[in-house]
């Protein structure tokens, strides 16, 4: 009979996630426990790649730092008793002051400057709060979250949440100064 961990760490997870059985799964770490979520639908992939088309490009003309796409790991919490916490960003920017090395095949151990989540019907209330709490507390300045169903777009910092709708403009503050994006050309047309 195969006994299942109970509580796995951050390093543990990453050994997982190269196992056959987990390659093809979305699996985040919270608070020690494995946790699966949907895989992303053509909405998703869509939005997406527009945000992050736009980030990159403002990112790498100032060369500001790295951004991520595609559910990369950041380890936000080193919990007691190994209850870690691994989650995967849609997007994510790090600044290059933050930035200590060359591009490797670990996670990040810490929170991103910017952390961008597009949110699919799937996700519940609870886990994307927690989520937002998680990233702010490890550090990040900014979390955009995307809301595709209601075109809007909830920025976190702080200091509080505000929700923009697609007749408003994004911006990067103080994390990405001079970037704007009308929310309205985050989402597909029509």
């Amino acid at each position: 009979m195969e006994v299942k961990e109970r509580v796995i760490s951050a390093e543990r997870f990453f050994e997982l996630m190269e196992q056959p059985e987990y390659l093809d799964r979305v699996i985040e770490l919270v608070e020690g426990e494995l946790l699966e979520m949907s895989k992303p639908t053509r909405i998703h992939g869509i939005v997406l790649a527009n945000l992050a088309a736009e980030i990159v490009n403002f990112v790498k003309r100032r060369g500001l730092g790295e951004v991520n796409a595609g559910d990369t790991g950041f380890i936000l919490e080193r919990g007691e008793f190994e209850k870690d916490t691994v989650r995967g960003l849609d997007i994510a920017f790090v600044s290059n002051s933050r930035v200590s090395d060359a591009p490797d095949f670990k996670l990040y151990e810490l929170g991103p400057d910017l952390a961008v989540e597009i949110i699919s019907p799937s996700n519940t209330a609870s886990d994307i709060h927690l989520k937002v709490t998680q990233l702010l507390n490890a550090g990040t300045r900014l979390v955009w979250l995307v809301y595709p169903e209601n075109r809007t777009v909830k920025v976190h910092t702080s200091n509080g949440a505000v929700t923009l709708s697609e007749t408003d403009t994004l911006s990067g503050g103080d994390v990405l100064p001079g970037f704007s994006l009308p929310v309205g050309e985050i989402f597909p047309s029509g």
